[in-house]
């Protein structure tokens, strides 16, 4: 495997991806953008699987794949898998979850990110997740970041995902993790 094709039309997604696997002498492609996989799962786990699994076959080449999204306790681990169409924009979006959350105590909240790796005849060959613990603040904070970043605060650091540094998100994001614990796995598939 030197070739691995992104299983999104996204070219945010796969700069992000690039970075996280930099150490690795692999050349990552996008999906074409005509071939639209429907996310079916039930989780982020199995949107991923979904995703790679299906580029694969379809294209005949090793695919990566990830899903992630936002979970709220209050509201029953919603918006979750659902978390990029809870409306129209990211300002849509966090106003939406503020207004559910308003008046509620219980603002604990995680982000989740699971990523998988198939091989070209469309078998999963490497599985993670990556968990970042947090919780929902009623304001904004923070210029950097996208979707709920503004307002998902990471007690620990004490801030919120807008208000990290690229490289300290990279690090203790759900998707860094998941990445973290992907990397050995990949490591020792390529050593093979």
């Amino acid at each position: 495997m030197k070739k691995l094709i992104v299983a999104t039309s996204n070219v945010g997604k796969l700069k992000e991806m690039q970075e996280y696997l930099e150490e690795f002498d692999l050349q990552l492609g996008l999906k074409p953008s005509e071939l639209e996989i429907e996310e079916t799962g039930m989780s982020f786990m199995e949107n991923a699987i979904l995703k790679a699994s299906q580029v694969s076959k379809i294209l005949n080449e090793w695919s990566i794949a990830d899903d992630s999204g936002l979970m709220v306790d209050e509201l029953n681990g919603q918006p979750g898998i659902f978390s990029a169409r809870y409306g129209k924009t990211d300002f849509d979006r966090i106003n939406r979850l503020l207004g559910e959350l308003e008046g509620k105590n219980n603002r604990q909240a995680k982000f989740v990110c699971a990523v998988a790796i198939s091989n070209s005849r469309g078998q999963i060959i490497i599985k993670t997740e990556g968990i970042c613990e947090g919780e929902i603040l009623t304001e904004r904070r923070g210029e950097s970041g996208f979707g709920y970043d503004p307002i998902f605060f990471v007690p620990e650091i004490k801030q919120t995902f807008a208000q990290m540094s690229p490289e300290l998100k990279r690090k203790i994001s759900h998707r860094g993790k998941a990445f973290a614990s992907l990397t050995p796995l990949l490591k020792s598939l390529l050593i093979r």
